[in-house]
């Protein structure tokens, strides 16, 4: 009789079949776990930004807030006390503090900064956060405003907002409910 070696087709196939059963049920855990966790880091990037603005407020009292993303960060530049003023404030990130109109990109969402007026001084400003991929990179939009409460939409979001949410629509209990 000759001796068998290595493994036969149906073995390896039942090896196989384990391994995309146990991979089916992990996966979309994993996903699930992703999308929880650039839920959590975008409010924790608008309660950045809230505080970056009352800093730049009490910094650079003539100009209220500040009106835009660049403004509170490096605008393009090192941060070093030789530039640090009203336009290259260097309170977030070169990545938060982008110079793009249509959002700043970081960790599977995009932060918009906008206010009702644009001339000195700003009264007031809005932040907001939205998913680059509604339901693959996170689940929620986000904002905040002078009261610097984080807020959330009260539901799932059909697709990622294009534009800032303003001060009214943020306000709005009906749109947002403020996190717990």
């Amino acid at each position: 009789m000759r001796k068998q070696k290595g493994f036969s087709l149906i073995e390896l196939l039942i090896v196989v079949a384990i391994i995309l059963i146990i991979a089916a049920i992990a996966i979309p855990n994993l996903l699930r776990a992703r999308i929880s966790a650039n839920d959590a880091a975008a409010a924790s990037t608008i309660r950045t930004i809230n505080t970056a603005e009352v800093t730049y407020s009490t910094t650079y009292v003539a100009n209220g807030f500040a009106p835009n993303l660049t403004d509170l960060g490096p605008n393009g530049t090192a941060c070093t006390a030789a530039v640090i003023d009203a336009t290259h404030a260097c309170l977030v990130d070169n990545v938060v503090g982008c110079n793009l109109a249509a959002g700043c990109p970081k960790g599977g969402y995009n932060y918009f900064l906008t206010s009702s007026v644009t001339t000195l001084p700003v009264p007031d400003y809005t932040a907001s956060a939205s998913p680059l991929g509604v339901g693959t990179t996170g689940s929620r939009d986000y904002c905040s405003n002078t009261d610097a409460v984080v807020r959330m939409n009260a539901t799932t979001p059909a697709a990622k907002l294009t534009a800032p949410v303003d001060l009214p629509t943020c306000a709005a209990i009906a749109n947002y409910v403020a996190l717990q």
